[in-house]
């Protein structure tokens, strides 16, 4: 408990573990760039490649490329939670209150990242279209 807020310390573990892990790779990737990838460089670019893909296919061609590092830090720390839990026995490792699980496997995670992304939206919609953006969700539909 902080300051009466109820955290669950079994979660941040795992999260700040896959954290660590994302941030380890991209620091091996980068740490001796070459113009012909190899090793860590090659996966971590191949990484960036399909991430782009995803945001490219997603958003268009002419809107993808500022949300690329978004997408992609959202991409790879699901990924590395769902890994995490999918991969490694955290029940085997007991503690006094709680256990260790993935922790996309927590709804406060779940909330956390889907509040994350709605803000997300329309923080990017009210860039592109100003206030009018939501007049969109005040307009009847022909159907009513």
């Amino acid at each position: 408990d902080i300051a009466g807020i109820s955290l669950h310390g079994e979660v941040f573990i795992i999260s700040w573990l896959v954290i660590f892990l994302i941030l380890g790779a991209s620091f091996l990737a980068t740490s001796k760039l070459e113009q012909i990838p190899q090793g860590w460089q090659n996966f971590m670019e191949s990484v960036l490649e399909f991430t782009t893909d995803i945001a490219r296919n997603q958003l268009g061609e002419s809107f993808y490329r500022p949300w690329v590092p978004f997408v992609s830090t959202l991409f790879l720390f699901i990924f590395g939670c769902n890994w995490a839990g999918a991969l490694i026995p955290w029940k085997v490792i007991s503690l006094p209150e709680g256990e260790l699980a993935a922790p996309t496997n927590d709804i406060n995670t779940t909330v956390a990242l889907a509040l994350l992304v709605s803000v997300t939206y329309f923080y990017a919609g009210i860039r592109k279209k100003g206030l009018g953006y939501f007049g969109r969700y005040l307009q009847p539909t022909p159907i009513l």
